[in-house]
């Protein structure tokens, strides 16, 4: 990735995989800020550059009665004090094209969700705010698919934009990564590869997302041997409790060990 696409972006080693990282939802400023003072220690320590991510609500939902959030400026503030507090840039995904300007006013990075990467409208609008733009690729997409949204960015004279794989339809109710997909990708843009959302297993008769968060390691030793340029982790203190995709996301204790070992990988990639 062009590191410099984000200016608060700290890149003291160029060679290291960045990482877009926290909770999946701003659930309060408390837990945003004590999630991110414990990953901007860890990446600190390992030089690997990063990018708080958070939710400034949730909108693709199963249930009317799942957690959305605590009130978009809210959210969106806190996302900012954050960014303030750590000197980090932050991420947040957007849903209507009138998100883009407001979050364009407290983030760095506006995400398009999976489902809705196919929006022109909402890509668009995310494109015209100057920002850069994460195109999730859609659960439903080849990755060869993913070189139109990223030029329906491009054309909008924003050259600052990026792919996120967060794996492909398996049945109804599973998903898989096709790792073939990150070199193909990365002709378009740089790719991330999103490690917890790869391992949800939607559509669950209950109406809540289950999810192998033991398969995280797996998946991101995996993507960063097949070349992928960024890892996307959401992580909680208490996943178990956590009010949004709890069921796939890392326990924050395990988080130094696993980026201790992709770091590791990282550096004999780079010398092959």
């Amino acid at each position: 990735m062009k590191l410099d696409l984000i200016p608060k972006l700290k890149h003291t080693n160029s060679n290291n995989f960045f990482l877009l990282a926290g909770p999946c939802a701003i659930e309060g400023e408390e837990m945003a800020m004590v999630i991110a003072e414990k990953i901007k220690a860890i990446t600190e320590r390992l030089e690997i550059p990063f990018i708080f991510k958070g939710s400034f609500k949730k909108a693709n939902r199963s249930r009317i009665d799942s957690f959305t959030g605590i009130g978009d400026e809210k959210a969106l503030k806190i996302l900012r004090k954050v960014s303030e507090a750590f000197d980090v840039p932050t991420v947040t995904d957007i849903h209507e094209v009138s998100d883009a300007a407001m979050a364009a006013e407290y983030v760095d990075v506006l995400q398009i969700p999976a489902f809705l990467v196919r929006q022109t409208d909402l890509v668009v609008a995310a494109a015209n705010t100057g920002k850069v733009v994460n195109l999730k690729k859609g659960q439903f997409m080849s990755p060869e698919s993913m070189q139109h949204a990223v030029k329906k960015v491009t054309d909008c004279g924003n050259q600052q934009v990026v792919i996120t794989d967060r794996g492909t339809m398996f049945g109804y109710q599973d998903m898989i990564v096709d790792f073939r997909g990150i070199p193909t990708m990365k002709q378009y843009a740089p790719v991330v590869l999103d490690v917890t959302h790869s391992l949800q297993q939607p559509n669950q008769t209950i109406g809540v997302t289950g999810g192998r968060p033991e398969m995280i390691s797996t998946i991101a030793r995996a993507g960063i041997a097949t070349g992928a340029d960024g890892l996307f982790i959401e992580t909680h203190f208490d996943p178990a409790h956590a009010k949004s995709d709890g069921a796939n996301m890392l326990d924050i204790h395990l988080l130094e060990k696993l980026l201790t070992d992709l770091v590791a990988i990282r550096k004999t990639i780079n010398h092959l």
